[in-house]
């Protein structure tokens, strides 16, 4: 399966951010379904006001698998550990994490679809608040 990113889904759009995702991308064993996904972001863009009430975590709690296509990318983990990703780098970010954009950034994530959506939907109603 594969498919051209100008065809992925845009699923959430504001100032500094693109998200795209498509739906039913595969099924990963243990995780169900999993989406892949293409995000556009501006530097500055800092997830820790969308995930607030999350899970009681305040953090992603999904998963995800990935690619840097360009830019710079740190993640803070509920332990207040940082780690940067930057163009080139394949990543995984376990559950439990913010992210702050360094540089504009692209980025192919995979994720188990069900909770990721749930975490995108929950960033939609945030920002319509």
């Amino acid at each position: 399966m594969h498919i051209a990113k100008d065809a992925v889904d845009v699923k959430m759009e504001i100032p500094g951010a693109l998200i795209r995702q498509r739906l039913n991308f595969g099924d990963a064993t243990g995780y169900s379904k999993i989406s892949g996904e293409y995000f556009t972001l501006s530097a500055g863009v800092d997830t820790t006001p969308l995930f607030q009430g999350l899970n009681n975590h305040n953090s992603c709690q999904c998963p995800h698998w990935g690619f840097v296509l360009k830019g710079q990318i740190t993640t803070t983990d509920d332990a207040g550990e940082q780690e940067t990703v930057q163009a080139n780098d394949l990543f995984y970010w376990p559950p439990g994490h913010n992210v702050k954009v360094d540089a504009d950034a692209e980025i192919v994530m995979f994720s188990p679809q069900h909770e990721h959506t749930h975490v995108i939907d929950h960033m939609i109603e945030k920002v319509k608040s």
